[in-house]
């Protein structure tokens, strides 16, 4: 896989049991890379490990006055010189394709699981954890991945190295071969306290960047209640614990480094204190000692790889735990009972809701009416087959036609039913790219923006993008240059471009006005007569439109009927419809309490 080639048709399936199975699942998709990678390396440092040998060789040469061997010995090393540049250059062009190419695999999975679970992740993993796994985390899982074989071949490298001056200088190889593995272990007793500094320290960056995410997501409402400051004030405390949190592990990987620099040059030191030993007593030449020496002086650079290796997994294993476990997460199912045919057609029919009794009417416009907000949005993901997690072992699945949504393949059930949230997300660029959504062609981009009352929001875009149609007219991240009715409405229009055979719309026009939610309300029931609509609500407005009224009390259905019925026959729904409080439930109450004595007498 080349960078050219991204992103990957299938990024697979990974082993997402644990942080260190997941980088070995990552590690063995990218085998290809790594091998190619491997290669290079070992030409770099394979390169740079035999010109000790040829220093020695030309020095000796010196010694003897011998300009043939000399001579032998420039030519091999101008050879070993373009070995160098050409496998450290093919070296880190193979590693940054690792890195990237690994990175974006794990990207392109946390994307799909995010796709697959919708809302239901959020419940079982913090916002802004999935921020911090699929931008941080990614970069650190990928630095793992690609420092693997570059470790390998300086491991390989120290190998040779020790095992050929052994054979060449046994008197100083010896020595060598002892304390290159000593030096190459002595920092693991420090890794453990390294790790968990580490493992520290990203805890407290992804609680920072939770809380700064949750913040800018709240800002506008924040600056309505003057909360601005409180908020500031949290997090720049949790900024500051993030600051200590990395001065103390930067500290640890101080240490560590000054611990493979401190050693090697007690080694070196040793070797040159007995190699002129040696030397005086003529055991060894000139030549040996220098090939000794300048082998040893080499060694400290293929040992850095094992400080970096051991850096790169203390900072991935956490990230890639992380990782693993959202990628764990599983889109939640009830196993079938062999009485429903469930395929990849698309079901119609009845919606229907086992858990509440709530049936909305293949066809109709459906309201339903819930006193609690919190409820109403469950009751929303649960109609759209997203099951949540911690109600996935007692609710039974909602039947569309008969056929269980969270049975039904994903692509099937997300076709068949479109959920429309209470904070609906527009993406970053133009508005014909925003309602450029899968749609049945049934609803022009026309015709839905009208039923949704959008008529100003172009006009506004219109006058922010000077000369370019209303379509063509730049939206920024997330709406942020649009009121909150605004953003409303164009997720509306959207949801009513995609034409899906059922819709669900939780509280769709909080955040208009009367006379424009009048107008939506008509315009929606315009637009999907004759499709299944179900609008989570306890506007009058949209109420009184709506063909079946449902009002769901304590999780179940407490009374069907039409909103003018309703209103007058049962307290609880006018409750919940007219916000009254308990004084005035009580006076109503007591006022058709004396009416009926008056009809009695």
């Amino acid at each position: 896989m080349q960078i050219r080639d991204l992103p990957y048709t299938d990024p697979g399936m990974p082993d997402a049991r644990s942080g260190p199975h997941f980088l070995r699942w990552l590690g063995r998709n990218q085998l290809d890379g790594q091998l190619k990678s491997l290669a290079w390396g070992l030409l770099h440092f394979g390169s740079i490990a035999v010109i000790p040998y040829l220093v020695g060789f030309a020095v000796q040469a010196v010694v003897d006055r011998s300009g043939g061997r000399l001579g032998i010995a420039g030519a091999v090393m101008a050879l070993c010189g373009i070995a160098i540049a050409l496998g450290d250059t093919m070296l880190h062009r193979t590693a940054v394709t690792n890195w990237i190419t690994a990175a974006a695999r794990v990207q392109q999975l946390l994307a799909r699981k995010t796709a697959q679970l919708g809302s239901a992740l959020t419940r079982r993993v913090a916002a802004g954890e999935v921020v911090a796994v699929s931008t941080g985390d990614v970069e650190k899982i990928g630095w793992f991945v690609e420092a693997i074989s570059r470790f390998t071949a300086a491991a390989l490298t120290v190998v040779f190295v020790c095992v050929g001056v052994v054979i060449y200088q046994p008197a100083l190889g010896v020595l060598v071969a002892v304390g290159v593995p000593v030096l190459a272990l002595a920092v693991l007793p420090l890794l453990p306290r390294a790790t968990r500094r580490a493992d520290h320290q990203r805890e407290k960056a992804g609680r920072a960047t939770e809380l700064a995410s949750d913040t800018v997501a709240g800002l506008r409402v924040l600056r309505g209640i003057g909360g601005e400051e409180l908020f500031l004030d949290r997090y720049r405390r949790a900024s500051q614990e993030v600051r200590t949190a990395a001065v103390r592990s930067a500290r640890m990987w101080a240490a560590i480094s000054a611990v493979q620099v401190l050693l090697p040059g007690l080694l070196l030191i040793v070797v040159v204190w007995h190699g002129v030993n040696l030397a005086r007593e003529g055991r060894i030449t000139v030549g040996e000692l220098v090939t000794v020496y300048s082998a040893v002086t080499m060694l400290t650079y293929p040992l850095r790889h094992f400080e970096e290796i051991a850096m790169a997994y203390s900072f991935s294993r956490p990230s890639a735990k992380r990782a693993a476990r959202v990628l764990a997460l599983q889109r939640t199912t009830h196993a079938g009972d062999g009485t429903h045919d469930v395929t990849r057609t698309v079901p119609t029919g009845d919606l229907y809701d086992p858990a509440t009794g709530l049936l909305a009417p293949s066809g109709r416009l459906t309201a339903v009416v819930c006193g609690d907000p919190d409820e109403a949005g469950r009751l929303a993901e649960r109609l759209g087959g997203h099951a949540a997690f911690d109600d996935a072992e007692e609710l039974p699945s909602v039947l569309l036609g008969g056929v269980p949504l969270d049975e039904a393949p994903l692509a099937t059930a997300r076709t068949a039913v479109l959920v429309q949230d209470k904070d609906p997300v527009l993406l970053s660029g133009t508005l014909r790219g925003l309602l450029d959504v899968p749609a049945s062609g049934a609803v022009s981009a026309d015709e839905a923006l009208e039923a949704a009352q959008c008529a100003d929001v172009l006009d506004a875009l219109a006058q922010a993008s000077v000369g370019e149609a209303p379509l063509d007219a730049h939206v920024t991240e997330r709406g942020r240059s649009l009121s909150g009715g605004q953003r409303q409405r164009l997720a509306l229009a959207r949801s009513l471009i995609a034409d899906p055979e059922v819709l669900v719309l939780d509280e769709p026009t909080s955040a208009v006005d009367s006379h424009t939610e009048a107008r939506i309300a008509d315009g929606v029931k315009g637009l999907r007569k004759g499709r299944t609509t179900v609008v989570l609500t306890s506007s009058p407005l949209l109420l009184d439109r709506a063909e079946r009224v449902v009002l769901l009390h304590e999780g179940e259905v407490a009374a069907v009927g039409v909103h003018r019925e309703l209103v007058h026959s049962d307290p609880r729904y006018r409750a919940v419809v007219t916000r009254e409080t308990d004084e005035e439930q009580a006076s109503v109450k007591l006022t058709h309490t004396e009416i009926d004595i008056e009809e009695t007498a």
